[in-house]
């Protein structure tokens, strides 16, 4: 499910807890994330509902620059 998200796209803690048939599991997706360490795993492209950029284990500056590199429009601060 979360190693078919193509380059260049996003999905959310959300809608990946409603694929696994757990809506209210989101929480549970980003913290599942958070402990992911293989890079095979593209969960730096989850994003959270509101359009805030949400966590990424690596920093969330390096979340930034891999989405910018993959072509979406990324705010830098």
């Amino acid at each position: 499910m979360i190693g078919k998200i193509p380059k260049g796209k996003t999905t959310t803690y959300k809608e990946l807890a409603i694929l696994a048939s757990r809506p209210k599991a989101w929480r549970a997706v980003g913290n599942i994330l958070a402990k992911n360490f293989n890079p095979d795993i593209p969960c730096h492209r989850v994003v959270r509902s509101d359009g805030k950029i949400g966590g990424y284990n690596r920093g969330i500056y390096k979340k930034k620059l891999m989405l910018k590199k993959e072509g979406l429009k990324i705010y830098l601060k």
